[in-house]
């Protein structure tokens, strides 16, 4: 481990020992995800939780939409903000690690307002005419501006939307990025930041995410 890694390592434990308490299925689906599958890092994790909750919790949001289920942890974490009567769609398209979502979210105290789907997001935001108080992006990066084209119009005057991942490792500071998903996302970063319609601000958490609020 590099001293820049320790260095990191040490102000995480510092950030998450001055956070709010991560729930007890939060804990265990968080050690479960990093047990059993080989890309735990995809997790929402600690800090960003705390952030997506707090930011639903202001919000009291009674349409959530999540792209990019992986194991559930964002979904739970913006499920305790939601509305007594407000629900949580949630899709992915991966349906062997389906199994880990279904069982904490059925597990939870939101088992009946989080809709948990196997299906393509670009399909799903084509066929509904929901609009949500709430977005949050965590998927296949190549799709990032496709998406944002097509959650707009899914949108309202207070609507907050997040993109995560979009700093991707620093790569986004590339001229010339050869990697597809560096190039979306440099787009994306650049289609929010010159839309009228939002407001916006990158925060440099983890690996990075973009805020966005309608006007």
């Amino acid at each position: 481990m590099s001293f820049f890694e320790e260095e990191n390592a040490e102000m995480d434990r510092y950030l998450e020992s001055h956070a709010s308490a991560e729930p007890e299925i939060l804990r265990k689906l968080r050690r479960e995800t990093f047990q059993r599958t080989t890309q735990p890092h995809m997790i929402s994790g600690y800090q960003q939780g705390r952030l997506l909750t707090i930011i639903s919790k202001i919000l009291q949001p009674k349409n959530i939409l999540e792209i990019g289920t992986f194991t559930g942890y964002a979904a739970l974490c913006m499920a305790e903000g939601l509305s007594k009567d407000g629900k949580l769609t949630t899709l992915d398209v991966n349906e062997d690690l389906a199994y880990m979502p279904k069982k904490y979210f059925a597990e939870s105290e939101f088992s009946s307002q989080i809709h948990f789907k196997i299906q393509d997001a670009k399909e799903f935001l084509k066929e509904t005419d929901e609009i949500f108080d709430l977005i949050f992006i965590d998927a296949d990066k190549e799709n990032y501006s496709e998406y944002f084209r097509l959650i707009k119009p899914k949108t309202k005057s207070g609507s907050v939307v997040l993109f995560d991942n979009v700093l991707w490792y620093g790569k986004v500071l590339e001229e010339n990025p050869k990697q597809k998903s560096t190039q979306v996302i440099k787009e994306l970063n650049d289609l929010v930041a010159k839309d009228a319609d939002f407001e916006n601000l990158i925060l440099p958490l983890r690996d990075g995410v973009n805020l966005l609020r309608r006007k």
